[in-house]
C-alpha cells in the first residue's frame, strides 16, 4: 500500500483532459504525487503533447499548494473532490450550518448560523448580528458542511448575496453517500457514534422552527436552546468530516 502525503497530491482529476479513468491508470503505474509524474518523457495512453500540458500545469499546482491558493484547487478539481483539501487546509476550514423557518429561502429566514474554525465557534443570530456571516467566512478557504450544496449555501445566498463563501465545499452529504451511508446528519452521526448532543436530545428542525417563533414571543430560554442546537449541529460536522476523509484516503490508498 501507497502511504500517501495528502489526498490533494494524490489526485491528478484538476490537470487538463485527466477524469477518473486516466487517474486511476495512473495510480495503477506507481503514480500517486504529482511529482511522480512532473518528471516523465513519457506515458502509455496520453500524448506527448498532452503530457507537457499536464506537466506545466504541475508547475502550477505546485505553487499553488504552496501558497495556499485553494482557489486554484476549488476551480480546477470537481466539487466531489473537494474534500482531498482538508488535511492541508484543516486550519483553514470553517464547519457550517444554519437554522430557518422554512425550507425556502422564498418564505423562510435564517435564524441562526453557526460557523466553526479557526479555533473558535461563533453563532450569528437574526436581529443581532447576522448581517456579519460575510467577514466572519471570509478567512476560511474550505467549507464544510452536511447538504449545504443543497440547502445552507443557496439560503444564505439568497439573503445575504453580498457574502463570499470559501473557495472550496465539501459537502458530508454526498462524501458519506460515496463511501455507502445515507440518511441525515444525526443518522449517521448515531451509526458512526460521533458527535456530542448532550443538552439538546430530541432537537429536530421542526423543533428549532418552533423554538424561534417562542423567542420572538419572549419565552426565556427559547434562543439559548436553539442556539445549542445549531452549535451542536456544527461542532459535530468535525469529527464527522476527519472520519470520512481517513475513509476516503484509505480507499485511495488501497486501490494504490
Amino acid at each position: 500500500m501507497t502511504v500517501l502525503r495528502s489526498p490533494l497530491r494524490a489526485t491528478f482529476q484538476h490537470l487538463p483532459g485527466v477524469g477518473v479513468r486516466t487517474e486511476e491508470n495512473l495510480w495503477e503505474h506507481g503514480i500517486h504525487d504529482w511529482e511522480d509524474l512532473a518528471g516523465l518523457p513519457e506515458f502509455p495512453g496520453i500524448a506527448s503533447g498532452h503530457l507537457r500540458r499536464i506537466q506545466e500545469e504541475i508547475l502550477r499546482s505546485e505553487h499553488a499548494y504552496q501558497t495556499g491558493n485553494a482557489e486554484y484547487f476549488a476551480r480546477n478539481l470537481p466539487l466531489r473532490e473537494h474534500w482531498r483539501l482538508y488535511p492541508d487546509f484543516r486550519a483553514r476550514t470553517a464547519f457550517l450550518d444554519i437554522e430557518t423557518t422554512s425550507f425556502s429561502p422564498s418564505y423562510g429566514i435564517v435564524t441562526c448560523v453557526t460557523v466553526h474554525g479557526g479555533g473558535e465557534t461563533r453563532t450569528l443570530v437574526q436581529g443581532e448580528d447576522i448581517e456579519e456571516i460575510g467577514s466572519v467566512l471570509r478567512p476560511f478557504a474550505l467549507l464544510v458542511t452536511f447538504n449545504g450544496s443543497q440547502f445552507d449555501v443557496p439560503f444564505l445566498a439568497a439573503h445575504f448575496p453580498g457574502a463570499a463563501f470559501p473557495p472550496a465545499h465539501a459537502d458530508l452529504r454526498w462524501v458519506f453517500h460515496r463511501l455507502g451511508l445515507r440518511g441525515g446528519l444525526k443518522a449517521i452521526e448515531a451509526q458512526l457514534r460521533l458527535g456530542n448532543r448532550s443538552g439538546v436530545e430530541g432537537v429536530d428542525g421542526w423543533e428549532a422552527v418552533r423554538l424561534w417563533h417562542q423567542h420572538c414571543q419572549g419565552v426565556s430560554g427559547a434562543l439559548d436552546r436553539l442556539v445549542a442546537y445549531n452549535r451542536a449541529d456544527t461542532v459535530n460536522l468535525e469529527p464527522l468530516m476527519e472520519h470520512a476523509v481517513r475513509e476516503m484516503q484509505g480507499r485511495i490508498g488501497r486501490f494504490g
